[in-house]
């Protein structure tokens, strides 16, 4: 994916300085600009750690759809159950799935039942329809919400019980039958991910899975899909790839294997989400856009995420917004608090989004310039796609702090935050992120 002329040392990682591309085909897959001047920041690399990647398959390009029923005839599928929602099917894609699956010799059973952060009943209701029409392998259509409920209803049928049961990690000891993945958003990375996310309607919150099984057998990326998305689910989508990128390459479980594609993934967010709302038909930029999705996945799956995403978690539990926009809003202030003892780190992402002139590699003072540079252009970005300034404009009040901040201390994402956060820490947060 990456055309590389030099490289440079930053932090524990590397760098491509990468040449223009090469057309491939109709639609090349672009690569972030490097903007002139670009340093490397002092070097702090110790003993080399064991680095372990879990990745699925991955089947990646503009019309790529149809290879999703090859797949699941591979995987033996036999009945298979297609996961998607109301809007995808408005959009026609499952109908063209179903028609490639048909042709493939496998007719689908369509479960269309998610809606936005999906709940822990909805999983249930499909995970219903699975057992009734003795389905087997599972391909879910759609974003982030479909396809953590695809992963739900696999849970379910390998291990029975409630979704809820599986909170935490690898809480689940049975197998889960295959899974096909096409996302039609550019951002939750969920396709390649080891993460199921889903709402608990008792509690009002958002519950984190986690474990090996669930990372698909196959994800496949077609670009066209994304052009069927409205603005606000692009730009959202794009602010969670962006987040994905940016703390998968802070966490405490980061490698250079994930820093590569962290990196990768925040400067081809910079470069191109923007350009996507502005010209939603442009093959490249939307090209771009998925690939961008798809290395913040392999980053954040591997190195696991911070603060932003565990207060999110909440946020989004208790009002059922858009994942990625709360995001927007917490995210600025996240990278303030995480580079207050140490914003060595956080000079390579600014400079992946563009940082002018040069950082002095030793330079405690530069590297903070550096980090509070990075946080105003997130601010910025989210700022270009009508994101909300402040939590209290999309509903939190003061007196929900106590309780977010309790849940968000409960997240698993907290644990691999680069910077130890408390009760108080994570409340002042959220109060200054109102």
């Amino acid at each position: 994916m990456v055309l590389v002329d030099s490289v440079t040392r930053a932090g524990e990682s590397v760098i491509a300085h990468r040449r223009s591309p090469e057309p491939v085909g109709d639609g090349a897959v672009a690569a972030p600009r490097t903007p002139p001047g670009r340093a490397s920041t002092r070097s702090r690399t110790g003993t080399p750690r064991l680095a372990k990647f879990h990745v699925p398959e991955i089947l990646f390009g503009p019309g790529s759809l149809s290879e999703a029923a090859h797949a699941a005839v591979r995987l033996g599928a036999r009945r298979p159950m297609l996961v998607t929602d109301p809007g995808l099917c408005a959009a026609g894609w499952p109908t063209q799935l179903c028609a490639h699956l048909a042709e493939a010799g496998l007719r689908a059973t369509v479960w269309d039942g998610v809606t936005p952060n999906p709940k822990d009943h909805e999983i249930a209701a499909g995970h219903v329809v699975y057992r009734e029409q003795g389905c087997d392998v599972i391909v879910a259509l759609g974003g982030g919400s479909v396809i953590d409920a695809a992963k739900g209803i696999a849970l379910l049928a390998g291990n029975g019980g409630r979704i809820t049961d599986y909170e935490g990690v690898d809480r689940m000891a049975l197998p889960i039958p295959p899974m096909v993945m096409v996302p039609s958003t550019s951002g939750t990375g969920a396709d390649v991910s080891q993460f199921c996310i889903v709402t608990d309607t008792a509690r009002n919150t958002k519950i984190t899975i986690l474990g090996r099984a669930l990372v698909p057998d196959m994800s496949i990326v077609d670009p066209h899909l994304l052009t069927t998305m409205p603005d606000w689910l692009n730009a959202a989508t794009g602010l969670d790839a962006l987040t994905h990128g940016i703390e998968a390459y802070v966490s405490r479980a980061h490698n250079p294997l994930t820093d590569h594609h962290a990196l990768q993934a925040i400067a081809l967010v910079g470069e191109h989400l923007e350009r996507t709302m502005d010209h939603p038909s442009e093959e490249a930029a939307r090209t771009c856009m998925a690939q961008a999705a798809l290395e913040a996945g392999l980053a954040f799956t591997n190195a696991i995420l911070g603060a932003a995403h565990a207060m999110s978690h909440q946020v989004g539990g208790l009002l059922d917004l858009p994942h990625g926009v709360i995001n927007g809003v917490l995210l600025p202030h996240v990278i303030r608090f995480n580079a207050e003892p140490d914003p060595h780190r956080f000079v390579p992402i600014a400079q992946a989004l563009g940082l002018p002139g040069r950082i002095a590699p030793d330079s405690t003072a530069g590297a903070a310039e550096a980090a509070e540079w990075a946080a105003e252009e997130v601010r910025r970005i989210a700022d270009e796609l009508g994101v909300p300034k402040g939590l209290g404009e999309i509903g939190v009040t003061e007196a929900d702090v106590p309780v977010l901040s309790t849940m968000t201390l409960a997240d698993a994402c907290l644990s691999t935050n680069p910077r130890e956060a408390d009760q108080a820490d994570i409340e002042a947060l959220f109060r200054t992120a109102l």
